[in-house]
């Protein structure tokens, strides 16, 4: 029962990915969304975390998974996106960086 419960709720979803040097990067959406817009997400989260990590690797990912999920809050917000500005949301971490610092003082 639980299978067949399982393969219904992934029909009336799907997987969009894509893959970034050696990196993969996933979304799970409604089957009637647009894949060109997730792709078009996937995109501009990565080259926001590229200007912010200098060059993103698996590394900075693993152990500023907290920094992330900042990136990505500031993104995205219950499930939709919030942002599309990556000059504003580079302002934003830029300016938590900041108070970051300023904390640790």
């Amino acid at each position: 029962m639980t299978i067949l419960i399982s393969l219904t709720l992934f029909r009336a979803h799907k997987i969009i990915y894509r893959w970034y040097a050696g990196l993969f990067f996933s979304l799970c959406v409604d089957m009637t969304d647009n894949e060109l817009v997730y792709l078009e997400c996937i995109h501009s989260f990565v080259e926001i975390l590229d200007h912010f990590f200098s060059n993103v690797c698996e590394l900075d990912l693993v152990f500023n998974f907290h920094k992330v999920y900042l990136i990505l809050d500031e993104f995205v917000l219950a499930g939709e996106l919030q942002e599309t500005s990556k000059k504003a949301i580079i302002e934003r971490l830029n300016e938590l960086e900041k108070l970051e610092c300023a904390s640790e003082l």
